[in-house]
């Protein structure tokens, strides 16, 4: 087991002062005048960060609020509802992100075919004005919204000067190989294996969380016990076999805010089989009653693709050799 970092001591506490506020209007009575970040932030990685503490600074330099608006559900999920799942950082991720920037105020904007077809005119004069009252909006310079997604920055400079509020536009946010921070991007590269890059993009490990739900145990009876987690709306990364870190969230962590070592399989499981894709991971060393449990099991290393077994024994004998791998991944990680 690793002693936690600061930063999830600090996240901890970020979290006590942020105050969530779902669809911001007359009967929110929240501060008014707010310096706010704009965007879904799906990921929320370096580029996010960048945009999200920019207006942070300028709150705290003018003694403002810094506020972040963002739309549950996934606009995504409502124009294609029977599309594969998608979302890098699912609301209770996206807030914990959040709050780890040091933002006080999160409004969140039930997004529905009703806000999608509000024009982008409305959306600034309804919202961004009447009901959240901002003093300062800062976007992204791809920023889109309204109804045909008209909403740009240039009408937002316009609609700046009409309604008094100040706008700042982010340039592009590159990486040290110049290559922009997209969330396009950590998708396909999960998709094919690679979270040390998307790590890269992030900031931090791509994780998938979730409470631990009863499996059908047959890890135990092969000496490999597992904890098991749905996949819900989280992308499907790459099936097969991960080196993973795994952590406790919230008031029930059976981990006391450390982080443990495994393996972890996520897919269909060929050899026994499964109507849905999970997570099923083995913890290094540890010995607990996990069921009901909300983990965070973060992706350090792709091992192998999944693949199917002719008997439990060979099962047995390649998770051996995963759980070696793993740990050997983790180790050397440690001392480096």
């Amino acid at each position: 087991m690793f002693a936690a970092p600061v930063s999830h001591i600090r996240a901890i506490i970020a979290a006590v002062s942020l105050r969530v506020i779902r669809h911001p209007g007359p009967a929110s009575h929240h501060p008014r005048g707010a310096v706010l970040a704009l965007g879904n932030f799906d990921g929320l990685h370096r580029g996010h960060a960048a945009l999200i503490g920019a207006a942070r600074d300028q709150a705290r330099a003018h003694g403002a609020p810094a506020a972040v608006l963002t739309f549950e559900p996934h606009p995504r999920s409502v124009f294609m509802p029977e599309a594969e799942p998608y979302r890098l950082t699912p609301f209770r991720v996206k807030e914990r992100e959040i709050a780890r920037l040091g933002v006080d105020l999160l409004f969140v904007q039930h997004f529905n075919a009703a806000l999608a077809k509000k024009s982008a005119e409305s959306f600034i004069a309804d919202l961004l004005v009447g009901a959240i009252g901002l003093g300062h909006i800062v976007v992204g310079h791809d920023c889109t919204f309204g109804n045909r997604r008209r909403g740009t920055p240039d009408m937002l400079r316009a609609a700046a000067a009409e309604h008094g509020f100040g706008l700042t536009v982010m340039a592009p946010v590159r990486g040290g190989e110049g290559a922009v921070y997209s969330s396009t991007h950590i998708r396909e590269l999960l998709r094919e294996g690679r979270p040390r890059e998307a790590a890269a993009q992030l900031g931090r490990e791509w994780e998938i969380d979730g409470r631990v739900m009863v499996g059908d145990r047959r890890g135990r009876t092969i000496g490999f016990p597992t904890v098991n987690i749905g996949l819900g709306e989280y992308l499907r990364p790459a099936f097969g076999v991960y080196a993973v870190r795994v952590a406790g969230d919230g008031g029930d962590d059976p981990f006391q805010g450390r982080a443990v070592g495994g393996v972890a399989n996520i897919g269909l499981r060929p050899t026994v089989g499964t109507p849905e894709p999970r997570l099923e991971a083995h913890l290094f060393d540890i010995d607990a009653d996990l069921y009901g449990r909300h983990l965070r099991v973060a992706l350090v290393e792709f091992i192998r693709p999944e693949q199917k077994f002719s008997s439990f024994d060979a099962l047995k004998t390649q998770i051996a050799a995963d759980a070696a791998r793993a740990r050997s991944i983790l180790s050397q990680e440690r001392r480096a």
